[in-house]
């Protein structure tokens, strides 16, 4: 049966409830409405309303009350209803929840997942639009994933729920609808460190994530008679798969890394970095980054594909690699 990508963060969610009786769901409408973008429809009426829980419209609130749950022994999944709107509980999630376990000398665990759609390239202007992901990065304590396919939407937010640790989900909402996928009946989890080899190639490796996965694939597909390039998926970027890109960098020689997130600092610069110091022997041109220009998302469609990656631009950024 083919699944759509929200509908497998969705069932997700639903078995995990069904699992682990610590499991809970809050957030602004998650309940009754069955959200925004129904993720977590029928959840409610299934589970009861003190599992699946309705909250004020205070991200700080549903931060830290989730913490506090945490350390009671519960695996609050908390939903930003925009990804956007996670900076209202920033400092609730890298001053609590990021430093509570070496706060405690490891005696005790902050095992939450917020989660919520993130993203640009459905016209949702400035508040609707963004891709803060490299702001958690830089935090120790928080693990970060960004799905790019239904499979694994289901297998890190499983992986995400079970973890002892605070997580944060990017689930890219261009994706939601878009992309179906044929994903086991059985249970299953994707392991949260380990990128994906999307394609094999010789020529050139291509470094991405989340909504552009798709994009990259497809110029992968289109270009093949120009140049063999290889895909990876890092899928978790908090820890990165350093083996795997490396490994990549090695056998091609030549890396381009490809985020929607604004180009500056992004994290592609990270990935950038970290080639050119370990892998400078094996390179036969510079590494380089294609993101979104360094401003704010517009509304308006034509401006949002100025600012934003496309296939265009990255067809364009692996020819003038593949040319040095």
């Amino acid at each position: 049966m083919l699944v759509t990508y929200i509908e497998a963060i969705r069932q997700a969610m639903d078995e995990e409830l069904a699992r682990d009786r610590n499991v809970l769901l809050m957030g602004e409408d998650v309940g009754v409405l069955g959200g925004a973008f129904k993720a977590t429809a029928g959840l409610q009426e299934k589970h009861g309303a003190d599992r699946v829980v309705d909250m004020p419209i205070s991200e700080s609130l549903i931060v830290g009350a989730g913490i506090g749950l945490a350390v009671q022994g519960m695996r609050p999944v908390l939903e930003m209803q925009f990804i956007d709107f996670i900076s209202c509980g920033f400092d609730q999630i890298v001053n609590s929840a990021a430093t509570l376990r070496y706060r405690h000398g490891g005696q005790t665990a902050c095992p939450i997942v917020v989660r919520g759609p993130s993203g640009g390239g459905v016209h949702g202007g400035l508040y609707h639009s963004q891709n803060p992901e490299a702001w958690f990065c830089h935090v120790p304590g928080l693990k970060v994933v960004a799905p790019a396919t239904a499979y694994d939407a289901k297998g890190l937010l499983k992986s995400a729920i079970r973890d002892d640790d605070p997580v944060i989900y990017f689930e890219h909402k261009f994706l939601y609808r878009r992309i179906k996928e044929e994903i086991p009946a059985e249970e299953y989890l994707v392991p949260i460190g380990k990128a994906a080899l999307r394609k094999e190639g010789r020529d050139l490796t291509v470094i991405t994530y989340g909504a552009p996965v798709h994009a990259v694939m497809k110029a992968a597909r289109d270009m093949a008679a120009e140049v063999d390039i290889e895909v990876i998926d890092l899928r978790t970027l908090q820890p990165i798969d350093w083996a795997t890109v490396k490994a990549s960098a090695r056998k091609t020689g030549k890396v381009l890394i490809v985020h929607e997130a604004r180009l500056n600092g992004g994290i592609g610069g990270e990935v950038a970095a970290r080639i050119a110091q370990d892998c400078f022997e094996e390179l036969d041109g510079p590494v380089m980054r294609l993101g979104a220009r360094d401003a704010h998302t517009p509304f308006a469609p034509a401006m949002e594909a100025y600012v934003l990656p496309n296939q265009e631009k990255i067809t364009e950024a692996i020819r003038k690699l593949a040319a040095y």
